[in-house]
């Protein structure tokens, strides 16, 4: 049997379209964030950014906080690579039994600050049961767990930020990885934590699960690129496909010359080339995702739009679904000054510079504020 050859074109194309990034996307935020696999909530105005620009019918800003904090459809936690993410409620059990059955890689907190399974464990079902039902700030939380464990706990010795936290905070994200904790809204200017209520599917099967949807939006793709995006090992990831290939749930093309994978049976890539111009923030899914990167980021963007090599660190122009340009938006009350910085000659044709002042005036209305273009000098570092 002939291996299917997929193109970079006919890729990027059809993970456009999938996100909602060549016609808008109708459903709701947390449909559309299923779809992108999360979305980056370090920063959590560019998550809600990211989101409602995919979506039609004049999604905002305030269409995904209510998603988020009023129906609860979307919820903020510890996602891939161990950062902030909004994910969809209901792939919640998936997400959990997936991330906390990825092999843990080597511990970065020094012997005499790590806890011990034991103790470990002790703090995990102090969260559980101190979160339940409540919504806490970190240092309740903090007086919480102790109250249930010990002042170990409570210890200040883990060095963050020129601070020290408490002990206890070494298992933030394996709470949330296993569906323990996860965020509420912020209590003034501090954050509070929950439970989300999640039961984790169990973990071969999440595993299962997380690589066909990772492969339906953002494949192909190879274990290299999957260990990638998820921050863990690549000889586990290789192992992962190996056995899912075996399964008959995922199978082999040849993607741009490589090898690389697709969800079985998910082979068909329309004979279209992408096209429009879009404004993705901080952290967007599509940037950090989409592989190969030197494809997505050709020729000078990779030096202009790249930090070290790391995506999302700077908002992103994609043309025609390839990186050629910088750009950044600072409010002012209602007024939001948008400047972009081109890289090469992509906008300056006629058509790409319509599609700019469109996606620049629909920031606007996602920001609930009007949206006002400079072409010039991004002058604002990348983002930590």
């Amino acid at each position: 049997m002939t291996t299917r050859e997929v193109t970079w074109t006919e890729a990027s194309a059809r993970r456009l379209r999938r996100q909602g990034l060549v016609t808008p996307a109708q459903g709701s935020p947390a449909r559309i964030t299923a779809a992108m696999l999360g979305a980056h909530a370090q920063v959590l105005s560019a998550a809600e950014l990211s989101v409602a620009l995919r979506l039609d019918g004049g999604a905002t800003r305030t269409s995904v906080r209510e998603a988020l904090w009023t129906e609860h459809s979307l919820v903020k936690t510890y996602g891939p690579r161990g950062t902030v993410h909004l994910l969809a409620a209901e792939d919640m059990p998936m997400w959990t039994g997936a991330l906390s059955a990825i092999p843990a890689g080597s511990n970065p907190v020094p012997p005499h600050v790590r806890m011990t399974d034991e103790q470990t464990e002790q703090v995990l079902a102090a969260i559980s049961d101190a979160l339940t039902g409540a919504e806490l700030t970190v240092d309740e939380l903090t007086e919480a767990i102790v109250e249930r464990t010990g002042p170990w706990a409570g210890d200040p010795v883990m060095e963050a930020f020129q601070d020290k936290w408490p002990r206890w905070r070494q298992a933030t994200h394996l709470a949330a990885h296993r569906g323990l904790l996860a965020f509420a809204p912020n209590r003034g200017r501090k954050a509070t934590c929950t439970s989300p209520g999640v039961t984790p599917m169990h973990g071969p099967a999440a595993l299962e699960a997380l690589l066909e949807h990772y492969l339906r939006a953002y494949g192909p793709a190879s274990p290299a690129h999957f260990a990638k995006w998820l921050a863990a090992p690549r000889a586990w990831a290789a192992g992962l496909f190996a056995s899912s290939a075996a399964g008959g749930r995922i199978e082999e093309v040849v993607f741009a010359g490589e090898r690389a994978w697709v969800a079985a049976g998910d082979t068909e890539f329309a004979d279209e080339a992408p096209r429009g111009v879009r404004l993705l923030p901080y952290f967007d899914a599509f940037t950090i995702a989409s592989q190969p990167r030197e494809l997505l980021f050709p020729g000078a963007a990779r030096e202009r739009a790249l930090a070290g090599g790391q995506a999302g660190n700077f908002p992103v122009v994609l043309v025609d679904g390839e990186v050629h340009g910088v750009w950044h938006q600072k409010r002012s009350g209602k007024r939001i000054a948008v400047t972009v910085e081109p890289v090469g000659k992509a906008l300056e044709r006629a058509r790409t510079r319509r599609d700019l002042q469109r996606q620049v005036e629909r920031v606007g209305e996602v920001l609930e504020g009007t949206a006002e273009l400079t072409v010039g000098t991004v002058t604002v570092g990348p983002h930590a």
